[in-house]
C-alpha cells in the first residue's frame, strides 16, 4: 500500500470492488467512520473485500445511517490466501488469539473443543469480527476462513481426508526443552498447521494420542510454560520465520 494511504482508515466489506463503483456502508461502518473517526464528506479511506485488493475511496455522502464511497483506484493488488491452519482451543482471551493469529497470517482458524475448554460457547460472528478488525488494523487483505468448531478426536480422526499431505504441529508443554528450529526447518515447503491447547493444556490422553499420529510433529517451546494466546503467538512467529513468509 503507498506510504500516503497508511494513515486512512482501513474498512472491510462484502461488495464486489471495481472500476469507480459506488458502494455504501453498513450501520457499524457509518457509525464508526462518522461518530468514532470523525470523516465526513470529501474524505478519503480504504476499503477491500479479501478478494479484489484495495481501494483509495471518496466519501460521496454523509447520510444519518448511511455513508455512500465511491472508488478512485486499486491502491494493493489481491495477495493470496494464506494456507497456514490455525487450531486453538477456546480460551477466555479468545479476541486476542483470533486477532494475533490474523496478524501473523493464519489462513484458516479452527476452534477445537477439547477436554479442558473453559469457554465452549462461541459466538461465530464475533469471531469473524476480531479478524476482520485484525485485518483492518494491520494491513492484511485476506480475511482468513473461521472454520465451524470440532472435537478433538473428531479433528484427528477426519485429518487424512480432509487435510491430505498437511503436516499438524503440535506444541508439547511436557517435552524436554529443546529448540524446534531445526524441527520446524525440516517441514520447509510442505503444507503446516498448528494446535493450540487451552489454558489448562491438554490432557494426558489427548497428548498420548497426538504423539502416536504420524502426522503430527510435536515441538518444544523452551523451559517455561507459557499462556495459551503467548504460545499462539510464539509458535506462529516460529512456524512464520523458520519456514513461513517472513
Amino acid at each position: 500500500m503507498p506510504r500516503t494511504h497508511k494513515t486512512l482508515p482501513r474498512l472491510y466489506v462484502e461488495t464486489p470492488l471495481s472500476g469507480d463503483a459506488e458502494i455504501a456502508l453498513d450501520k457499524d461502518q457509518t457509525n464508526h467512520l462518522v461518530n468514532v473517526l470523525r470523516r465526513t464528506a470529501g474524505d478519503n479511506c480504504v476499503v477491500f473485500n479479501g478478494k479484489d485488493g484495495a481501494f483509495l475511496a471518496e466519501i460521496v455522502q454523509v447520510a444519518k445511517k448511511l455513508v455512500a464511497l465511491r472508488l478512485i483506484e486499486r491502491s494493493s493488488e489481491q495477495t493470496p490466501a494464506n494456507d497456514l491452519w490455525f487450531g486453538f482451543a477456546p480460551i477466555k482471551r479468545l479476541d486476542y488469539e483470533i486477532q494475533k493469529a490474523t496478524e501473523m497470517g493464519a489462513g484458516t482458524l479452527q476452534p477445537v473443543i477439547t477436554r479442558y475448554v473453559q469457554n465452549a460457547r462461541l459466538n461465530p460472528d464475533k469471531l469473524k469480527a476480531h479478524a476482520i478488525e485484525a485485518a483492518q488494523q494491520c494491513e492484511v487483505l485476506s480475511v482468513p476462513l473461521i472454520s465451524p468448531e470440532i472435537g478433538f478426536d473428531k479433528l484427528l480422526a477426519g485429518w487424512p481426508d480432509n487435510h491430505r499431505d498437511r503436516i499438524l504441529i503440535f506444541c508439547d508443554e511436557a517435552a524436554a526443552s529443546a529448540s524446534p528450529v531445526e524441527t520446524l526447518t525440516r517441514l520447509k515447503g510442505k503444507r503446516l498447521g498448528l494446535l493450540i491447547g487451552p489454558e489448562g493444556g491438554f490432557s494426558e490422553q489427548e497428548r498420548e494420542r497426538l504423539l502416536g499420529l504420524d502426522f503430527v510433529v510435536p515441538i518444544s517451546l523452551g523451559p517455561r510454560i507459557l499462556r495459551a494466546d503467548t504460545a499462539a503467538v510464539a509458535a506462529l512467529a516460529l512456524i512464520q520465520a523458520v519456514v513461513g513468509d517472513w
